[in-house]
């Protein structure tokens, strides 16, 4: 059985946060309907952008169980990485509860060195643990935030072990040699640009897409560039400079809450301000700016 996500626009969805410091459930969900009609192929819930790592296992699961209760489950992407197997485990389990078969999951990054043999170890016992072979595991390489980036040695190894449950990978790690590299070495693989700087060249190379943070607001350009690509729309390569420009200037600011303001100004709903520690909301002034910036290169609405 096939139940991978295969290609698309994905946003790395935001979380709401109330004041109680939890998830707002009800603007979760909205929001995530929004994504859906407006561009997005699929959405990657509780990743970094939607502050998985500062919410509990508790807040995470109850999330998870609204998002698969209430939101099409084959086109989530949740996010399950924890230091612990345990954890992975568990949250994963949910997910495939739900019918959500496609997880994405950051190496364990808390205790140095990490090592290939350790982050091999690590995905191979959370595999063998949950034991269901719908599993879809994606491999979340952000050397930024884990200090690791996965070798080709590594994914070689855990692909060859388990075979289809290893489906892909969401690169952020900004390398575009090491992307393409990577696509040409697994051309079975799915891999994703974590931004929309290289979507079209990865889509060029044979790569699946994006999950992007900034997807959250620029999901139907996204999509405009992805439908001109696949029927060879010469245009393809202007929505692409478009797209990167507008990336490299939501990318000054702190993501999330830059992303959460422009939420916050979409929708009317004051919850969007909010983000949790070690994040605070934007300052009026940035987002000012950041408005003038966005307006400048044609999106200002």
């Amino acid at each position: 059985m096939n139940t991978a996500l295969d290609h698309g626009v994905f946003a790395a969805a935001l979380t709401p946060i109330g004041r109680d410091l939890a998830p707002d459930h009800a603007t979760f969900l909205e929001h995530c309907r929004w994504l859906l009609a407006n561009g997005c192929d699929g959405l990657g819930i509780l990743g970094t952008t939607g502050e998985a790592n500062s919410l509990s296992l508790d807040q995470r699961l109850a999330l998870i169980e609204t998002a698969t209760a209430n939101l099409p489950p084959h086109r989530l992407l949740p996010g399950t990485g924890a230091c612990a197997v345990a954890d992975v485990v568990r949250l994963s389990r949910a997910c495939l509860a739900g019918g959500a078969f496609s997880v994405l999951v950051l190496p364990p990054f808390y205790y140095k060195p990490i090592t290939d043999d350790g982050v091999f170890t690590f995905f191979a016992q959370v595999i063998e643990t949950i034991a269901d072979d719908r599993l879809r595991l994606y491999l979340y390489n952000f050397p930024r935030m884990t200090t690791y980036a996965f070798s080709p040695e590594v994914i070689e190894r855990l692909m060859k072990r388990f075979g289809s449950i290893i489906a892909g990978i969401k690169d952020s790690a900004g390398d575009w040699d090491s992307m393409r590299s990577m696509q040409r070495r697994f051309p079975t693989l799915r891999v994703f640009a974590g931004t929309e700087v290289h979507l079209l060249a990865l889509l060029r190379e044979g790569g699946a897409g994006c999950i992007s943070a900034t997807a959250n607001v620029t999901s139907a350009l996204c999509q405009k560039l992805l439908t001109a690509w696949r029927s060879n729309d010469a245009g393809a390569d202007a929505l692409q400079a478009r797209l990167t420009g507008l990336r490299q200037a939501l990318q000054a600011y702190p993501a999330i809450p830059a992303l959460k303001r422009l939420t916050e100004r979409r929708t009317g709903n004051g919850v969007w301000r909010a983000a949790l520690p070690p994040f605070q909301a934007m300052s009026d002034e940035n987002f000012v700016r950041l408005a003038a910036d966005l307006k400048r290169l044609g999106a200002g609405d």
